[in-house]
Order: C-alpha cells, then structure tokens, then sequence
C-alpha cells in the first residue's frame, strides 16, 4: 500500500509541474464521484476509444516430450539365441538395415537351411512338372499323372517362398539369399538384429551373453529425433479455443531458443491423474534440441478468431477492493470510475466482458493520476 501511495504521488509530482499548482489541485477535488482537471493537466493524459476487435487466444500450458511413435520403434528379437557382439551403443546413428547386433541362433541357421533345401526341392519339383508335361504331349504318362506334377511342383514352390519369407523376416543378409538362390555354398552365416528404420539408437537394453527369444525380448529402442512429439496439457476451460492444426510455440526454461509446431491430435478423454486433456503437438526438432521426458512450455495460438472490446492493459486499475476498474470521460469532461469485467487478455489488450460499450472514450495513459486526484 505504501509503495502504491508513492507511485501516486510520483504521478502527482509530475502532472503539477507540467500545469497545475497545489491550489489548483485542491480546486480540482472530485465532485459527486468524478474528476476534473484543468487543460494543463489534460494535455498530459492520453484516451482511447473503445472498439470492437479480434484476437487470437493463446493458452499457455506445459508439456512433456516424447519421440514421434510414427518414426520410433521397439527392435525385438527376430530369432532366439544368446548375444555374440553388440555393434552400436546408444546415441550412434544408424540407417535402415545395419546391424545393430549378432547373436548365435540355431533358429537363424535352421532357417537359411530351410531355404535351402526348399529351394532346391522346387526347383527339381519344377523341373519334373515340365518332363511330365512333354511326355504327356507324346503320351508317355497319363493327364492324371501330369496334373499330380504340376501339383507338386506349385506346392514345393509355395514351401520356398514361404522359407524365403521367414529368412526376410529375420533380417538374413541380402547376398546369402541370393547364393543360396543360385546353389552357392555359403560360409557360417552370423544371425544379425538388423535397424528396421534410420534413426538413432536411444536405448540398448541387451548385453554380450544375454539369452534371447524370439519375438519378445525388447533389444534397442530406435527413434529419429529429427522430430518429436511435444503432450501439452490442456484443462477443460481452454480447451474449446484450441484445434487441430493450431501452431504452436514451444521452449525450456534452460535456453531461450524457440521452437515451432503444429496441434495434430487432441485426446479423446481426460487424464486422470491431472485432470487435462493431452493435446499433441509435432515439432521439427533440430540439433535434437528436445530430449524425451524434457518438461517444456508450450504456448499454443487459437487458429480461431475471438471477438469482443478490447481496451489497453494501461487503463485498467483496481480499487480497494481489487475490482478493476477504468475512467470513462464524460460529457462535461471530467472523468468517472467504470467497473468493467475483466476477460482473455491478448497481449496488451484486454477483453472487455462487460462495463463499456462501443464508442466511450477511456483514460489511458495517466490513469493513475486520475486516481491520484480522486483520492484528494
């Protein structure tokens, strides 16, 4: 209270140097609940009209970061079988397909060998299947025999691609495919959890020895950051004002550096734990700058336009009671107090909920002068 009494008296100081003298402020004391001044202390005091105008809310929230799941992903064991050599560690780049580590399998062996025999069964089925054709021509073998042929030779084929399937789904290294293909012997073939993305490796939860199964064991975690997922929370009373494709600005309390985004998803429900809905943002994220389970702020801008009377920040005062009030100019000039209903602030605007309409002239600058004079 004091330090508000010294601010009006600073502002009194000022405004009766510039015209006025303590007589003059004496014979300028309210009347009826309004001021006036004298064209002096006018000149010194700035209006504005009230209008109507759009703005764009902003909510302003916080947000946990997590990887875009559209571009990570869990690497899980293709085969089973102890850890060999481990050939990334977490933080290496890797491409689609390196290897990220070997692992001694009988599962991986039993399949090239499975390819292999499926392979040279069709390929003797097939062969068979033509004889037989030919000789039926000539009537060597009956139509029910040739037709058998062709049946065997289809399911051979079938049991081959089948193979073929499981070594891909394993990861098995392109050219071994391709000697097995053409007969070639192959030397040892080592079983190698392969990248199924580019990215980086951010979690390595397997080590040399460890024991592996098939389909189950989590080995890596792999995500490009290039871009991520920023999960704002967004409590009931704002979540009207914000939709899909809203942008949004998203920063940290340890760098002053900005990143931009976009609002591409909003949750169906509300989290129980802190009563906000989750609202996604995906932001490019360059340098890898944000980390997963980075707490960030998040300022998100309505895409929809609000309307309403929107008045400067620097007209609104509060009484003794903290109601927020300004000073409205009157017909024969002096100025009276207008409790107004304060609603979304827009930068150095306030919405005007209710107390003024479309036209009144405020105080603005030196409103608390104005003040000042009233409580003489």
């Amino acid at each position: 209270m004091a330090s508000s009494r010294k601010i009006m008296a600073t502002a009194a100081a000022i405004f009766l140097v510039a015209g006025c003298s303590p007589k003059s402020a004496t014979q300028n004391a309210p009347q009826s609940g309004t001021v006036t001044l004298t064209p002096a202390q006018r000149q010194n005091i700035h209006f504005y009209t009230v209008a109507a105008g759009t703005f764009h809310k902003i909510i302003d929230t916080t947000g946990v970061v997590d990887f875009d799941n559209d571009q990570a992903t869990n690497v899980l064991a293709p085969f089973s079988g102890p850890v060999s050599r481990l050939l990334v560690s977490p933080g290496d780049k890797v491409k689609k397909g390196d290897p990220l580590a070997a692992v001694i399998s009988s599962d991986f062996a039993a399949a090239v060998s499975a390819y292999r025999k499926a392979s040279v069964s069709a390929q003797n089925a097939r062969h068979l299947a033509e004889l037989d054709k030919d000789l039926l021509e000539h009537q060597g073998v009956s139509q029910r025999e040739e037709a058998q042929a062709q049946t065997d030779a289809a399911g051979a084929e079938a049991d081959r691609d089948a193979a073929l399937q499981s070594l891909q789904a394993m990861n098995v290294d392109p050219q071994v495919i391709e000697d097995t293909k053409k007969g070639k012997p192959t030397a040892t073939v080592a079983g190698l959890i392969r990248s199924p993305l580019a990215g980086t490796v951010v979690e390595r939860v397997i080590t040399p020895g460890q024991l592996l199964q098939a389909a189950t064991t989590n080995c890596f975690t792999i995500a490009d950051l290039s871009r991520v997922w920023v999960m704002a929370h967004v409590f009931d009373s704002d979540l009207a004002s914000v939709h899909v494709g809203d942008s949004a600005h998203v920063s940290t309390s340890l760098a002053s550096r900005t990143l931009t985004g976009t609002v591409n998803n909003i949750a169906a429900e509300v989290d129980a734990s802190t009563r906000s809905v989750a609202v996604r943002v995906v932001v490019d994220n360059p340098g890898e700058f944000l980390k997963r389970q980075m707490y960030v702020q998040v300022h998100l801008r309505s895409g929809q336009e609000s309307h309403g009377l929107l008045v400067p920040v620097s007209a609104i005062l509060r009484d003794e009671e903290n109601l927020p009030f300004v000073y409205v100019t009157q017909r024969d000039g002096s100025f009276a107090r207008q409790h107004v209903s304060l609603g979304y602030r827009s930068g150095d605007q306030y919405n005007i909920l209710d107390g003024l309409k479309i036209g009144q002239q405020i105080v603005v600058d030196g409103a608390i002068f104005v003040q000042f004079m009233q409580n003489q």
